[in-house]
């Protein structure tokens, strides 16, 4: 298949082109920043094209010709604080993409959204969900959303960002400790959307995608900590000063946390059903992954501790 591919310039899709690749499909990935992607042109089928993927004339054009369209485009946080920035990046492009879609006569589209998307107050779920909307609604496309809890691997964003933190400060402030998620590998997602892409019963489905447990974000800190080898004192805020917290980084540049992150993490990131079965996946657990890229040669001995500490 010819695939475009929108945002696949970040975590996931570092991840997915190579298993898309090795499948063999050729891939087209839109990037606003072409040279910005120079490792990606050692990926065998894969042309990275320049282009404002907000521009409806530039969409159609790297959209001519294809099979297939699978987006990516996500942001955590927007630059002001009243959810356009969330509606442009996941309401807006979506809907142009579909136009797009329709107009060039591609009609298999793969959307990857947000576990809750739609429930909850926050923008960004409340913009997934939106987005989700307007896929289903759409006629003449075959469409597949999936929706992964919190992705976890090399590179990631998640275990990575904590680490250094941690390494930073002896002491941290953590808002929201008691939310629960349940973190999947990102190995166990691109497996799933591979073999989902050119499945004909996957068309009109939502895939839900989670790991095999489910965590407070205290023990996911706790057990950063305890990867990387560093004593550290998590002090959970409560609800109020965790409120406050996000009103306060609303106005640090980079938004390590942020009022709609607080309200984001009001809604459980955790879920009962998993997808990934359906394609014979077993779910890679954190304790068995993590210390891999976070704890380098040492990775097995950290393990073992962790366990020790947790009763493993």
């Amino acid at each position: 298949m010819q695939i475009v591919l929108l945002g696949a310039t970040g975590f996931l899709g570092h991840h997915l082109l190579p298993s898309l690749s090795a499948a063999g499909h050729d891939c087209r990935v839109l990037s606003r920043y072409k040279p910005g992607c120079r490792e990606l042109t050692v990926i065998p089928r894969l042309e990275v094209r320049q282009a404002d993927i907000h521009d409806d004339d530039q969409l159609e054009k790297h959209f001519a010709g294809a099979d297939a369209v699978i987006n990516m485009v996500g942001i955590l946080n927007e630059r002001g604080r009243k959810g356009k920035g969330f509606r442009k990046a996941h309401v807006e492009l979506t809907q142009r993409m579909i136009n797009t879609c329709l107009k060039q006569g591609v009609h298999r589209l793969v959307q990857v959204s947000a576990l809750n998307a739609g429930k909850g107050s926050s923008y960004y779920l409340k913009s997934k969900g939106e987005a989700e909307d307007l896929i289903r609604s759409a006629e003449g496309l075959n469409s597949t959303i999936v929706q992964p809890s919190v992705i976890f691997g090399e590179g990631d964003s998640f275990f990575n960002r904590f680490a250094g933190l941690l390494k930073a400060a002896p002491v941290m402030p953590l808002a929201c400790p008691d939310s629960k998620l349940q973190p999947v590998w990102v190995g166990d997602v691109v497996a799933a959307m591979t073999s989902a892409l050119d499945d004909p019963e996957t068309f009109g489905q939502t895939l839900i995608m989670v790991g095999p447990e489910e965590y407070t974000l205290r023990e996911l800190v706790e057990f950063t900590a305890c990867v990387i080898g560093r004593k550290r004192k998590i002090i959970g805020l409560p609800d109020a000063l965790s409120r406050l917290q996000g009103r306060v980084m609303d106005f640090v540049p980079g938004k390590p946390f942020s009022s709609d992150n607080y309200r984001s993490l009001q809604t459980d990131n955790t879920s009962v059903e998993n997808s990934l079965w359906r394609f014979g996946i077993s779910p890679r657990s954190i304790e068995n992954t993590v210390p891999f890229y976070l704890a380098g040669k040492g990775h097995q001995e950290q393990l073992d501790r962790c366990r020790k500490k947790a009763d493993v």
